[in-house]
């Protein structure tokens, strides 16, 4: 028996519930940096903004992408922290709790996808965009 191709509605559906939920990952984020939200929110949380089930939007997520809801959340985190890091007026504890971690977690949190603190980060961040551009010469002999 061959692979049976799905319906083009199923698809149309698959490919909605996907966009939906980058969208509103986008905007919690959004919502959380501004205060507007104080809590991250959590799969069963995006899928009740869309009516469905928290199994129904982690599965349809990973059929249309090939990556789980929290690969996305975790992604978009990570980039908001790399932006907020390189802003050396705010400590990293006051990162830390705009995206809603405790220090120690955020410092775990970044360690494990950055391969490195946020401190460490930051540190290497500003040495690069304070290291003068070195000019090569050519010799000619």
């Amino acid at each position: 028996m061959g692979a049976s191709k799905l319906p083009k509605k199923i698809l149309a559906r698959q490919q909605e519930i996907t966009a939906a939920f980058l969208l509103h990952v986008d905007q919690h984020l959004d919502d959380i940096l501004s205060g507007k939200a104080a809590d991250m929110f959590e799969i069963r949380d995006f899928a009740a903004l869309q009516f469905i089930h928290p199994t129904h939007l982690s599965n349809t997520i990973k059929l249309s992408t090939g990556k789980s809801p929290c690969d996305f959340m975790e992604a978009r985190i990570m980039d908001i922290s790399r932006a907020m890091l390189r802003d050396t007026r705010q400590p990293v504890a006051e990162i830390a709790a705009r995206l809603t971690f405790d220090p120690s977690n955020f410092t775990k949190f970044f360690k494990r996808f950055e391969g490195m603190t946020p401190k460490q980060y930051r540190e290497q961040w500003l040495q690069q965009a304070h290291s003068p551009v070195k000019k090569t010469e050519t010799v000619t002999i």
